[in-house]
């Protein structure tokens, strides 16, 4: 079994702020598949296959600086391994809508992630982080900025990021973390850059092409010239 965790606080206050999107996701996978949520301890829970892959989507309810205490409950009860659970949540560090995919590491200054490594002994445990951006006001705090609604565009940004993080989620079940990672992380500037070197390589390549073309082409033309000038020769 695999557990799916979204981060967030319980509550309609807090639904839609940028601290949420962890929730967001996990509700958007329940919700495409029909799952249903049923309250279990001090989490709500979600239930069903993808693919040949039994998973649990998890809403822990111990609010985020919390989130560790339902978390290792559910680790502990269902005997997974870190390796087995896979943490969705909002990034400060990455732009708006931005998705990646970490096999492991440190909590980054996010406090539920922290809850999370302290009660599992453990950061070895893969996360998938939409990004929320920082707040262009650099004067606001970030308490006030997380647990803020994003609006007009950026919640535009925003609802793409967790669309594209709902697709990654059956995307790491099934191909396994490295994989996924090279589908879900390459930056496209990079990308660019790659592409942009591969097309003048091909160009360098067709351009010697031409001119061993060329060269080949000539040989004839200058061995039937000598030809001619030692008939004339011989004349």
């Amino acid at each position: 079994m695999k557990l799916v965790i979204g981060l967030g606080n319980p509550g309609p206050q807090y639904e839609h702020t940028r601290h949420n999107v962890g929730f967001r996701v996990v509700d958007k996978l329940a919700s495409h598949h029909g799952w249903k949520w049923e309250r279990r301890g001090r989490a709500m829970l979600a239930n069903g296959m993808l693919g040949t892959e039994k998973v649990l989507l998890v809403k822990p309810l111990t609010y985020m600086n919390n989130s560790g205490e339902a978390v290792g409950e559910l680790v502990r009860w269902y005997k997974a391994q870190p390796e087995d659970v896979l943490v969705v949540y909002d990034e400060l560090d990455l732009p708006v809508g931005k998705v990646r995919l970490r096999a492991n590491g440190s909590a980054g200054g996010h406090n539920g992630l922290k809850s999370i490594i302290h009660h599992l002994h453990t950061n070895q445990f893969p996360r998938l982080r939409v990004g929320i951006g920082r707040p262009a006001n650099h004067r606001m705090e970030t308490i006030d900025y997380v647990l803020g609604v994003p609006g007009g565009d950026e919640r535009i940004s925003l609802e793409l990021g967790e669309d594209r993080a709902i697709e990654a989620v059956p995307l790491t079940l099934a191909q396994g973390i490295d994989a996924a990672m090279n589908l879900i992380n390459p930056d496209p500037e990079a990308q660019q850059k790659a592409a942009e070197k591969q097309r003048l390589r091909q160009e360098k390549r067709e351009q010697e092409r031409l001119r061993r073309e060329a060269e080949r082409n000539s040989q004839p033309q200058q061995a039937a010239g000598e030809s001619l000038q030692t008939e004339a020769q011989n004349e």
